[in-house]
């Protein structure tokens, strides 16, 4: 056989590979850090092959994300569907809803080997990062998710005046990014155990706990003003 046919890789391969070497480098340097060529050198493709797959770098970045993304959320709208068909007429524990929404994230977490957890260092990055468009991104793969679980918030939780409703949930969701993120602060906490951090099990109970009493928090102050008028 012709050497050169032995060569060839299929094309998803090339992609794929494209991909994982994208996410870390994106990881480690950033996106404006992580220059063409580097790339290219670490996936072991040409720049040819990255402007066949995606065109662009922008192109690029979106598929990264939306890899990861497209399937964790649809896995959070299915769980949320799943919990809401044995609710049945009832409705959801708050707390069960908390844990249908963590699970698909914290689970990456787990996942070394197939880069979840690199992935999920890069979300967080995306959160700090001043990048406009990536940030844009991020919020329009996230909406149909997140507008599922408002509405699921609703409707377990309808004493609690809307407004406040949505100030609780971009609470809870940046909690939520702050632990995906920066699972290596547990350092800084004198008696933590590092190794939990990557316990998705141990994160989830944890999290559930914290970010329900959050929820079920008592009105206060201006809030609770304004339920009185």
């Amino acid at each position: 056989m012709n050497p050169a046919l032995r060569a060839l890789k299929p094309p998803h391969e090339t992609r794929t590979r494209i991909l994982d070497a994208a996410e870390a480098l994106f990881m480690q340097h950033g996106f404006e850090g992580t220059s063409m060529r580097l790339l290219t050198a670490q996936a072991g493709v040409n720049l040819a092959a990255v402007n066949y797959h995606f065109g662009s770098k922008d192109a690029l970045i979106e598929a990264v994300f939306r890899r990861r993304l497209d399937p964790m959320n649809a896995e959070r709208i299915a769980e949320l569907d799943r919990l809401e068909k044995s609710a049945g007429a009832m409705a959801p524990a708050p707390a069960d809803v908390i844990r249908a929404f963590l699970r698909a994230s914290l689970l990456m977490i787990e996942d070394a080997k197939s880069g979840g957890r690199n992935f999920i260092r890069l979300l967080g990055r995306a959160y700090t990062e001043p990048s406009k468009p990536v940030r844009l991104l991020i919020g329009q793969l996230y909406a149909p998710a997140m507008e599922r679980y408002k509405a699921a918030f609703e409707r377990v939780l309808p004493e609690l005046p809307r407004d406040e409703l949505v100030w609780r949930l971009h609470f809870m969701f940046g909690t939520l990014a702050y632990t995906l993120a920066a699972t290596d602060t547990v350092h800084l906490i004198a008696g933590c155990k590092p190794e939990d951090r990557y316990d998705a099990k141990l994160l989830e109970e944890r999290l559930t706990a914290f970010l329900e009493a959050g929820l079920l928090a008592p009105l206060r102050g201006v809030c609770a003003v304004r339920k009185a008028a």
